[in-house]
């Protein structure tokens, strides 16, 4: 057996315990179930934030629009996940009542950091005590405050980091060298949602088929509310 099995067989049996060489399989066994997700991606656009996804739609019999992979959190903040969904939907529904409690306590709209550092909190908790599994689940958190388009990507670790552009879920990396390439916060929104459905469709594996009506995107501007695009705004904006 290698030595790195040994390891894993010995010490992935718990979420908090560290193995001799600093790992935490548990956490790692989460990461991977992300990446299995259907690529999602967020940036910042010239006027706001635009987040964009593929749905896994895995049998005709599936009605698409029940397949959640994009979600409203308030009018100024959304979000695109990876990995597992009812997780996903459980993180949601508390980001939820973060920004609702926020309006209440403070009348005011969540600031999007704030609500941010709270799920990538959450999710950190459940990697520190005996007896909870980490969340297998990335989030993509996007939103607007104060006219400023923000994008914070958070990790089943607990990890968070704020992105011009960010990608989550199958073939992450191959969409970061896209976005390296051919990002630029001067993008209007048009061609944020042509770079979007070119990098999923250039990050296909072979074989695998690309099909618009998959694709789901969203937009927030300082004036503008959370907003999904309709199928045919889709089509229109990518020239189909």
């Amino acid at each position: 057996m290698e030595e790195s099995s040994r390891f894993a067989t010995a010490y992935d049996r718990a979420a908090t315990m560290f193995s001799p060489k600093g790992r935490l399989y548990q956490v790692e066994y989460a990461s991977k179930i992300v990446e299995q997700g259907t690529l999602g991606i967020g940036l910042v656009y010239s006027k706001g934030v635009l987040l964009g996804a593929e749905k896994a739609i895995t049998s005709s019999l599936m009605i698409p629009e029940s397949i959640e992979k994009l979600f409203k959190i308030d009018d100024h903040i959304g979000a695109i996940s990876a990995g597992l969904v009812g997780d996903a939907r459980r993180l949601i529904k508390i980001a939820r009542e973060l920004a609702q409690e926020n309006i209440i306590y403070y009348d005011e709209s969540i600031d999007v950091e704030k609500l941010a550092k709270e799920i990538s909190s959450i999710k950190q908790i459940f990697t520190q005590y005996a007896g909870m599994r980490p969340f297998g689940v990335s989030f993509i958190i996007a939103g607007v405050n104060n006219g400023k388009g923000r994008v914070f990507e958070t990790e089943p670790s607990g990890a968070l980091a704020e992105y011009k552009a960010t990608a989550i879920g199958k073939n992450k990396k191959k969409a970061l060298d896209l976005l390296e390439r051919k990002y630029s916060e001067k993008l209007s929104l048009e061609d944020g949602i042509k770079l979007i459905a070119s990098i999923i469709k250039h990050c296909k594996e072979k074989g695998e088929a690309f099909n618009i009506n998959n694709l789901e995107f969203a937009y927030i501007e300082d004036k503008v509310p959370f907003t999904k695009l309709t199928s045919k705004e889709l089509k229109s904006a990518l020239g189909k």
